[in-house]
């Protein structure tokens, strides 16, 4: 690992224990172990840690996101690919799973462009899965989309704060097939309807 991932990395951990607030260069450094003055000939500041963090983050989770949704073949199977992967990523990683929650719920005080980035290709791939499923006839089309889509993300969401909060005390993972099941059960094709 080459030291601008090591200080990503290290970043996120503090971020993590401290909150981003609390947390300052010294401490990044330390868990780094890199001089302090080494931070600044890859990041301008603390903010700019964590906007780099997030434009590494996306490119590498949401290539496995699209990955994982081109190779499966129905909507049902795409969506439960999808919300599996997005599980998988955050229980493989749960300091980066603590900061993007604590984060992605106060980016309207800080306006980050990354973050509105990263939620909106997110409910780009659910809008192509959901349409996918409106064509095969296994998801309602008179469905509002804006609604599908925070439906979708709002319960995955709450399924990893919970997660978090109950300090990682159970498999993540095992959530998807019953979130799954419950979105497909809630916006299911009814009998006799297009």
């Amino acid at each position: 690992m080459d030291k601008y991932q090591r200080i990503l990395e290290a970043a996120i951990t503090v971020f993590a224990k401290q909150g981003f607030f609390q947390s300052t260069i010294a401490q990044i450094a330390k868990a780094a172990g890199v001089a302090d003055g080494t931070i600044y000939l890859y990041f301008k500041n603390k903010d700019d840690i964590l906007v780099q963090f997030y434009q590494y983050k996306t490119r590498q989770i949401f290539e496995r996101f699209r990955d994982v949704v081109q190779q499966a073949t129905t909507a049902e199977e795409k969506l439960r690919s999808l919300i599996r992967v997005h599980l998988q990523e955050f229980q493989q990683d749960p300091h980066m799973a603590i900061v993007y929650q604590a984060e992605t719920h106060q980016y309207h005080r800080r306006n980050d462009e990354n973050l509105k980035e990263m939620s909106k290709l997110y409910r780009d791939i659910i809008s192509e899965v959901v349409e996918l499923g409106q064509e095969e006839g296994t998801i309602r089309r008179d469905l509002y989309m804006g609604l599908v889509k925070r439906f979708i993300n709002g319960a995955v969401d709450e399924v990893i704060n919970s997660w978090i909060h109950s300090g990682g005390q159970y498999d993540l993972v095992t959530m998807a097939d019953p979130l799954v099941d419950l979105f497909m059960s809630g916006i299911g094709g009814r009998r006799g309807s297009e």
